[in-house]
């Protein structure tokens, strides 16, 4: 499913303009982004949760050449559902 495919479907249930749904669910991801990029997380009830962690540096290397390298400090971004959504995916 893409954004598209979305903006059509919220168009379809709720009556408004391709326009405006658009807009609606643009707003949403928006909210959704910044919430993230801030650091913090995001829950919605029945879904699930987005979660930001912190990863430490890291030693590792390159395949290739076997040399040693330092993997940098970095956010990552990880999603657990919820009971609900994980009943209805497995029904």
């Amino acid at each position: 499913m893409t954004k598209a495919d979305i903006f059509e479907k919220v168009q379809e249930g709720i009556g408004m303009t391709r326009k405006e749904s658009a807009e609606m669910v643009e707003a949403v991801f928006s909210i959704m982004k910044s919430t993230l990029e801030s650091g913090e997380n995001l829950k919605i009830s029945g879904f699930g949760n987005f979660v930001v962690k912190q990863k430490a540096d890291r030693r590792g290397r390159n395949p290739q050449t076997g040399e040693t390298l330092t993997i940098e400090a970095r956010r990552i971004l990880t999603f657990k559902p919820s009971a609900i959504l994980k009943d209805q995916i497995n029904k």
